[in-house]
């Protein structure tokens, strides 16, 4: 078996999963930075960490299905395992900003001002 490229893996699997949108948002889950983790091994397994934009998604299996099969036409992988991450809450701080500037074109304000203005920064060192 020849050697992964794992960043050109990566590269397409991204480029993939911008086509993928989350049924709250009609943004796409990389540009919304639901897209935590992706690890790919030596042999050609594909895992990879995903968040939600809300907890109880309803339409979480759809979302699985559907991100397991844009990795299956990207790239070759031999396993696909998608984990769902409901520990690491989703904020709008994880947008990239083609993702804040779409959600602002569809809605019409700016979404990480707005969490911003409400729940303020997170805060990422305590000083005591």
């Amino acid at each position: 078996m020849s050697q992964i490229n794992k960043e050109e893996w990566r590269k397409k699997i991204m480029e993939g999963l911008s086509e993928v949108y989350d049924p709250e948002i009609p943004v796409d889950v990389v540009n919304l930075g639901l897209i935590y983790e992706i690890k790919i091994s030596d042999e050609g397994d594909v895992h990879i960490r995903l968040g939600l934009t809300a907890p109880g998604c309803p339409v979480v299996d759809d979302l699985i299905y559907t991100v397991e099969q844009v990795i299956k036409e990207s790239v070759p992988a031999k396993n696909v395992e998608v984990d769902i991450d409901l520990d690491t809450q989703w904020t709008p701080l994880k947008m990239t900003s083609e993702g804040r500037e779409k959600f602002k074109k569809l809605y019409g304000y700016d979404i990480v001002e707005m969490w911003v203005q409400t729940y303020g920064l997170p805060s990422t060192e305590q000083n005591t």
